[in-house]
């Protein structure tokens, strides 16, 4: 799919949707970042990739990186201008969590944790690697940022995962308007019930609920998700821009 080598950033990328979109993506020759608060989950995605060149080299790596901070998504900019020599082409926010509670028990703290991470990390790692992605004149890059249909129709005990990943939706039409101009395409997915360790702890009789609102009548898998992830990363799709894609199996609700 990848004509050059590309730098890949993720975000995330410990497990989940982000470890299978480390996985898909340099399956297609890309040279894979794996960032995640937990260094042990990174570094065991990196683990299941093909880790050497021809040289002998690694090629992939892996790094601990809060998305909340500043600082410390700016020292993971900064690894990997030392190891690669430029940033990267491809930026992918798959970093975060839920802190699920009905409204009138959820705690300020709930809310902020949420917001923090989802919308806020997405919000600064776009603004750290965009400002180095057009400082060197990087061609072609696109960010993809993962959302979720929670932030299109609202679900129960989760206002704070929903308008976080609502304001996502609304960054990347931002980034449109603002970065389009030096060849920066931003994109995201709206993903439904997907399988990953984050939906593994719902309790199994709730799933079963969620099952006759989804067309496919099952829960997706990341791999699904990592492929529209690698769709929109490459030139095959060149000409969206600002797109939200939904990857639900056919969302009823």
């Amino acid at each position: 799919m990848f004509v050059v080598i590309f730098v890949l950033f993720i975000a995330g990328g410990g497990s989940g949707i982000g470890r299978a979109a480390c996985q898909v993506l340099a399956r297609e020759g890309a040279q894979v970042v794996a960032a995640d608060r937990n260094l042990k989950s990174a570094e065991e995605t990196i683990g299941t990739l093909q880790t050497s060149n021809s040289n002998g080299a690694s090629h992939h790596s892996s790094h601990l990186v809060d998305v909340s901070n500043f600082n410390s998504v700016k020292s993971s900019l900064n690894q990997i201008l030392e190891k690669y020599k430029k940033p990267p082409s491809i930026v992918v926010n798959c970093a975060g969590i839920n802190r699920n509670n009905f409204i009138l028990d959820m705690t300020e703290e709930e809310f902020d944790d949420v917001m923090n991470v989802n919308l806020k990390g997405t919000f600064l790692v776009i603004k750290i690697f965009a400002q180095a992605i057009i400082e060197n004149k990087v061609p072609d890059a696109s960010f993809v940022n993962i959302g979720s249909t929670v932030a299109k129709f609202g679900n129960i005990t989760q206002a704070n995962y929903g308008a976080s990943k609502a304001g996502v939706e609304l960054v990347t039409k931002t980034v449109v308007k603002e970065f389009s101009k030096h060849g920066i395409r931003c994109n995201t997915i709206l993903p439904g019930v997907i399988s990953t360790p984050m939906t593994n702890l719902v309790p199994a009789k709730d799933l079963e609920l969620v099952l006759p609102l989804i067309a496919c009548e099952r829960i997706g898998h990341a791999e699904e998700v990592a492929e529209v992830i690698a769709f929109l990363a490459s030139s095959k799709s060149s000409y969206v821009n600002g797109a939200a894609i939904e990857v639900n199996g056919g969302w009823k609700a």
